[in-house]
């Protein structure tokens, strides 16, 4: 147990990109737009939303769920980065560590099993049309939307508990530029295989099944469409999936790199490119792909933007 400091250190010190300070500099400006622009993208979701009738259907429910999520996820990340990025001290108080890596695992399931609902809500506008408002009534999708979260944060307790119950070693120091769990098992001074083998299990339960589940929901979804007889049709019904398959493979895409693929050279490397990429390019886009794609949203979005909501 030698270098090892058992009790609760003061913080921690986040090395980020520190080596590459020239890429800190274009950062800077950068993900401060980025995090502009995902403020006022997701807001503008959640009040169009929201005060629209039109959008009062289950597909713009869990889209808000999932705006409101993007907010409070780029919100415990980056306002810590950028201060980071202005300046030589790279610093993240133990409380706020420890904030960090519990909201940022609780909502990143969240968004995994909100992303597997939403697929479902799809096969079920599709496939089971006549069925839809029976199926998607107003107290599943707030069942829906409770379990996702509440799952998530029980989840998030335990792992974060786990993770914080190491020694760990006495330089405290991460090569990373925001709390998470395998930069904290990096610096542990024991045995972490049990550890580890746990996170495998949860990224099982909150990754690898959702997306199955997810890819299996729309290949019932491409079997119901290819028998439609109407161009117009197929069009139409793959038109109200697309936004959804983008996000989906944005997400999951990059977390998989991140979380599942096993440790080389390659993915140490770019590893927090990719982290960079699902924790703060993503959630700017979610909104964009989804307004760009629906008519519906672009037309309410633009009656909000002229003050027209009646």
């Amino acid at each position: 147990m030698k270098g090892t400091n058992v009790s609760t250190p003061a913080g921690f010190i986040l090395l980020g990109f520190s080596d590459q300070p020239q890429l800190e500099m274009v950062l800077l400006p950068v993900i401060s737009v980025i995090y502009i622009l995902t403020l006022m993208g997701n807001t503008a979701i959640i009040v169009v939303s929201y005060l629209n009738p039109k959008l009062h259907t289950p597909m713009y429910f869990f889209l808000s769920n999932l705006s409101f999520l993007d907010l409070c996820f780029t919100t415990s990340v980056v306002p810590q980065m950028l201060w980071n990025l202005k300046g030589p001290e790279k610093t993240i108080s133990y409380t706020g560590c420890v904030i960090q890596l519990y909201i940022a695992l609780g909502l990143g399931s969240t968004e995994c099993i909100l992303l597997t609902v939403m697929a479902y809500d799809r096969f079920s506008a599709i496939c089971r049309p006549l069925h839809y408002g029976i199926i998607m009534h107003p107290k599943l999708l707030w069942q829906l939307a409770s379990v996702a979260w509440i799952s998530s944060f029980v989840g998030s307790t335990v792992q974060t508990i786990l993770v914080f119950q190491l020694p760990l070693c006495s330089h405290h120091t991460m090569d990373d530029f925001m709390c998470e769990a395998p930069a904290l098992i990096k610096i542990a001074c024991v045995d972490t295989t049990f550890l580890e083998n746990e996170l495998s299990i949860a990224s099982v339960l909150y990754v690898v099944i959702p997306l199955g589940l997810i890819l299996v929901s729309y290949g019932c979804i491409v079997r119901s469409v290819l028998r439609i007889k109407s161009a117009e049709g197929r069009r139409k019904a793959f038109g109200t999936c697309g936004s959804h398959m983008i996000v989906v493979l944005l997400f999951f895409g990059t977390l998989i790199s991140v979380y599942i693929q096993p440790n080389s050279k390659y993915t140490q490397k770019h590893s927090k490119l990719l982290t960079l990429f699902y924790t703060v390019v993503t959630p700017s886009l979610n909104p964009l792909i989804y307004t760009l794609r629906n008519k519906e949203a672009k037309w309410a979005l633009k009656r909000l933007l002229t003050s027209d909501l009646r």
